[in-house]
């Protein structure tokens, strides 16, 4: 810093020397966390609603959590490219994960977020099956790299940045009539098991069971992404076994690293060993698999594991929910466990909603693809005083908004 030259405040640095996603986040600044709270430095406590995107599914500050990245970060930190030397943290993970899983997700590769994930899979499926067409979802979201961008289902967030991958083929969630369009030349189908940005869009009438059958029949790799509902957001320890059906790959991400950065994909040691020759190296990450993230990752499997948080979510949701339908602003009230989409009657009422929500200290955003909903993806640990406390919250909001409820 220059003598005598003021040094600028945090929010400024924020706004003139960060890249920004929008030119309008709300940019509060949080000095620290705990539970399902973020709080300022003037000690103003914000009640977080969206658990960091669903990665804080245990909260913020999980005293074993932390403890696990302080003795990890007290032997290395790093120490080569993922894949060339044993690390015992990563090691630790992928037994965890696959001890939990069917017998044909029994291979792991560890990657550093949700998209590589995403890019990982869709190079297998393309390196397993030499096929060359990708098929994905309308409104689906797996991701803003270029590889994830091409799979995306809405043209808005892409279509500044074309040309994208060619081949990918796009099919309507619940649309029975469009399994047709997965042929014998589709290398891989890209899933949400529930589609999370459209609004938390849920599987009807055994759609994924179908999906399951087609991609049977044409010998088409089934990849579900779950980054946003693994690790016991839905009510099950991964969404698929709710739903009942097992994918040939399956993603994870955000909430896997118990708040540190991490990601993986997840296959047969069959397929995924197609990477590792001809050529060799198929997939490269320097810090994918990063050994503080694998210990706060096992960590975080361990907890969620011993307290089975997942059995709780359907009824949580149900404390946080009652009665809000019932509002005549309310068009719809969508959810898979605490994963909850409140769709208002227009954007615009969405909008004043919002405004309130963070008026009163509640955290909260809109999906990508849904402007009419707003987000209550809370921790898993918010327990059933916080969710009615909550609760009573957003009903004084839905009034505020000048709707009462509806009579019957």
């Amino acid at each position: 810093m220059i003598p005598g030259k003021k040094r600028m405040s945090d929010r400024e640095i924020f706004f003139r020397h960060l890249a920004l996603t929008s030119f309008e986040p709300p940019a509060l600044q949080f000095s620290h966390a705990e539970g399902i709270y973020l709080i300022t430095p003037q000690g103003e406590k914000y009640t977080d609603l969206s658990a960091g995107y669903s990665v804080n599914n245990l909260g913020y500050n999980h005293p074993r959590i932390i403890e696990a990245i302080r003795q990890q970060a007290g032997l290395y930190l790093h120490q080569t490219v993922y894949g060339e030397f044993v690390q015992s943290p990563q090691v630790e993970l992928a037994s965890r994960l696959v001890s939990v899983l069917p017998p044909q997700l029994d291979c792991v590769y560890l990657v550093n977020s949700g998209a590589e994930a995403i890019e990982g899979a869709m190079k297998l499926a393309k390196r397993f099956t030499g096929r060359h067409y990708i098929a994905a979802f309308k409104k689906a979201y797996h991701g803003s790299t270029h590889g994830a961008l091409s799979i995306m289902g809405d043209e808005v967030l892409k279509m500044k940045y074309r040309p994208l991958l060619p081949g990918i083929v796009f099919l309507r969630f619940n649309c029975f009539e469009d399994l047709d369009l997965i042929t014998p030349e589709v290398a891989a189908v890209i899933v949400e098991p529930v589609q999370a940005e459209a609004g938390v869009i849920v599987p009807q009438n055994q759609f994924l069971k179908a999906l399951r059958q087609r991609c049977n029949e044409t010998g088409t790799l089934l990849i579900f992404d779950e980054i946003q509902t693994g690790m016991g957001r839905t009510g099950s320890l991964f969404a698929f076994e709710k739903y009942e059906v097992v994918p040939d790959v399956l993603c994870l991400a955000k909430a896997l690293g118990g708040g540190m950065p991490l990601g993986a994909f997840i296959s047969s040691k069959t397929i995924m060993d197609t990477l590792a020759h001809n050529p060799a190296l198929g997939h490269l990450t320097t810090f994918g698999g990063n050994p503080v993230s694998a210990a706060a990752a096992c960590a975080s499997f361990d907890i969620l594991k011993e307290s089975r948080l997942w059995e709780s979510v359907e009824e949580k949701a149900h404390l946080l929910t009652k009665g809000l339908e019932e509002y005549s602003a309310i068009r719809e009230l969508r959810k898979s466990g605490l994963l909850i989409a409140l769709d208002f009657l227009t954007p615009e009422l969405a909008s004043r909603a919002l405004e309130f929500m963070w008026a009163n200290r509640l955290i909260s955003d809109r999906f990508l693809f849904c402007p009419s909903a707003l987000r209550l993806s809370p921790p898993l640990i918010i327990d059933a005083k916080e969710a009615n406390s909550v609760n009573q919250t957003l009903h004084q909001i839905l009034k505020q908004l000048g709707d009462g409820k509806t009579m019957d």
